[in-house]
């Protein structure tokens, strides 16, 4: 059924359309992916290889196509940019980010990025893909603007969608089991708490812990084998298949939204 209105249906306004009387956008995807190495926390980065802010460490991006998704785009951007084929166990978008001026080409074309958290069990060391000179897991609190004596420069405000990730990674470890992504398969109870020790940046009690975990039903399930560390036997576990901490685990009251990471 066709519809006009003032004397025009929809198919003739279409073919109307002129887009240029409206100021150009772009739509970036951008991914913040975090990993564990010996209990810290890592981000995946690359280093620019071309203006602006050539040389800086940013987050994997790319620019959105015609034919995709701003998810297709995040995952094209990990891919494009690092030249790693990763899988994250768990991608989400963060936030949208559209102050006028945040980016360089914003003189040209206004630039609005989606951020995404992702993270999964440390994959190795990436590469440089398309347009990145250097890719690497850099330590978390070696960033200027998002912990304190950071040295790294970020480009653009990608410290302002880091910190925004951390906190919601850090208010997802609460009310949900989302820190059995980080892991393997098989893990111990001590390598699930180093999840949360890391990211919450303070130290927990084992015992308090593995009563809380082991309390939630379907959060973790015991399988029959184990694993000698440092010296002793510990009983490994696989994640139990349920999504929420019933009741939540609540960050102690002394954490911020980041604290440098527990080293253990």
């Amino acid at each position: 059924m066709t519809i006009e209105i003032d004397g025009e249906t929809e198919e003739e306004f279409l073919a109307a359309y002129e887009p240029r009387k409206y100021p150009p956008m772009a739509v970036n995807a951008e991914v913040a992916l975090f990993t564990l190495r010996d209990q810290e926390l890592f981000l995946l980065l690359i280093e620019r290889r071309g203006h602006p802010h050539r040389g800086r460490y940013a987050l994997p991006s790319w620019f959105m196509q015609p034919h995709e998704s701003i998810e297709a785009t995040a995952r094209r951007a990990l891919a494009e940019e690092t030249s790693l084929a990763l899988d994250p166990r768990h991608l989400e978008q963060l936030k949208t980010y559209s102050t006028p001026g945040r980016d360089p080409r914003d003189c040209k074309v206004r630039v609005t990025s989606v951020a995404h958290l992702a993270f999964m069990p440390d994959p190795g060391e990436p590469e440089p893909g398309t347009h990145a000179r250097s890719a690497a897991f850099v330590p978390v609190d070696d960033l200027a603007g998002v912990t304190e004596g950071g040295t790294i420069e970020l480009a653009f405000d990608h410290a302002t969608i880091i910190s925004d990730a951390l906190e919601r990674l850090a208010a997802k470890l609460e009310y949900t089991t989302v820190a059995a992504a980080f892991l393997p398969e098989q893990f111990t109870l001590a390598e699930l708490r180093g999840i949360y020790e890391s990211v919450w940046g303070t130290s927990l009690d084992p015992g308090n812990f593995t009563r809380k975990v082991t309390g939630v039903d379907g959060f973790v399930a015991s399988v029959p084998a184990r694993r000698k560390t440092g010296g002793r036997s510990a009983q490994l576990f696989t994640h139990g298949g349920a999504q929420w901490m019933l009741p939540p685990m609540l960050r102690p009251a002394s954490t911020g939204s980041r604290r440098a990471a527990t080293k253990r």
